[in-house]
């Protein structure tokens, strides 16, 4: 038998005994059995104490669509509207005629074969 088990039978009946209410070796021995079993089925999760590096994604710029959206920037400009941001390649804000304007460019990718 297992020593591990035979200490945990040891200790339940010297434990019971200590109570006031002695128990078999057979009775021990279930008891010391259901005992280990439920260890088993508890996980134990331990959490570092380090904090985890973050993996640094690097942002992939597209040049094609900086092109397009500082065209439109530039044809805004032209037609005298006043450009208030641009949001990297992706969006130019802008006011025309006393009204408040964004242009969001979105490229789609072709479908999945």
């Amino acid at each position: 038998m297992d020593k591990k088990l035979e200490k945990l039978i040891a200790t339940i009946m010297k434990e019971c005994e200590q109570d006031g209410e002695p128990v078999t070796y057979e009775e021990a021995k279930e008891m010391a059995e259901a005992e280990l079993k439920a260890n088993k089925e508890c996980k134990n999760y331990a959490q570092s104490e380090k904090p985890r590096k973050k993996a640094e994604k690097v942002r992939k710029v597209d040049e094609e669509k900086g092109r397009l959206l500082a065209d439109v920037k530039a044809l805004l400009e032209d037609l005298g509207a006043d450009v208030i941001a641009t949001k990297t390649e992706t969006e130019v804000e802008f006011l025309f005629n006393a009204n408040h304007y964004t242009i969001k460019l979105t490229k789609h990718r072709p479908p999945k074969k």
